[in-house]
């Protein structure tokens, strides 16, 4: 008997598998998603196998634990109060939701702030789901005097600031800058998100493109193409994962690392 013990545990949202001696101290640590188990120490690399072999799925890689990267390490060093990661879709709306339930003595179906929440919820959700083809998405990014970007999408085919809008069984006419749900009065939503990516891309000294997602339409209806901003349906946030050749992936994580830090905002 090697006298090691395998333990559980989850980091940064991956589970790893612990190789720990009766002392406590870890020797190894098998990360399944990424098919490598990483030794501390290649002197107990038998037993550690040994103690590993019941949980290893596959082949893996055998060897020391990777140098951090920039990134990184720019993300083991942030505080968790500045990480934006955690965040979900919708967060700035659910937490004034959970401060005020009954804003301004609105009816909870009346509270315009829900229908929001619907959409960001909808449209984060649907850019979480591209995470497996190498992109990641921030929510709820805050921006000085009080304005966010709704979704901050980054990966291969580059970065875009995605502006969520409550559009359920609407129809909706886009006449840039203007944006008409129904028979309600026209807006200047695109002005907006062009604004939300302009100050990103200030922030974050990177091109930044704005993206219109409209959650749930019935029909869309686009007078001409809108300037600089991508119109699209919340069910066609699939097509970002279809781009690419813009970053390469360690630009992806070294910009998500600096995008993730609270502090990068307040410039903005």
């Amino acid at each position: 008997m090697s006298g090691l013990r395998v333990v559980p545990a989850w980091r940064h949202g991956r589970e790893r598998l612990y190789v720990c001696r009766t002392d406590g101290r870890n020797v190894a640590w098998y990360d399944r998603e990424a098919g490598r188990v990483n030794l501390l120490s290649d002197e107990r690399r038998d037993e550690v196998l040994e103690a590993l072999g019941p949980f290893l799925t596959g082949p893996v890689a055998v060897g020391p634990p990777p140098v951090p990267t920039p990134a990184e390490l720019a993300r083991l060093s942030l505080h968790p109060d500045d990480d934006l990661a955690p965040n979900r879709p919708g967060e700035a709306l659910l937490v004034s939701l959970d401060r005020d339930p009954a804003h301004q003595g609105l009816r909870l179906r009346a509270d315009p702030r829900r229908r929001a929440l619907e959409a960001e919820q909808t449209v984060g959700e649907a850019l979480d789901r591209l995470d497996g083809a190498g992109w990641h998405t921030l929510h709820s990014v805050p921006l000085p005097g009080g304005d966010r970007v709704h979704h901050l999408a980054i990966g291969p085919g580059g970065l875009f600031a995605v502006h969520a809008l409550y559009a359920r069984k609407q129809r909706v006419l886009v006449a840039d800058p203007m944006v008409s749900l129904g028979r309600r009065d026209p807006e200047p939503v695109l002005r907006r998100a062009r604004a939300a990516a302009d100050r990103a891309s200030y922030a974050l000294t990177a091109e930044v493109h704005p993206v219109l997602a409209l959650a749930g339409p019935a029909d869309v209806r686009v007078t001409a193409p809108p300037r600089e901003v991508r119109v699209v349906r919340d069910t066609d946030l699939a097509d970002l994962a279809r781009t690419g050749g813009v970053l390469k992936p360690a630009d992806v994580e070294a910009l998500h690392a600096m995008a993730r830090d609270r502090g990068t905002w307040g410039v903005c």
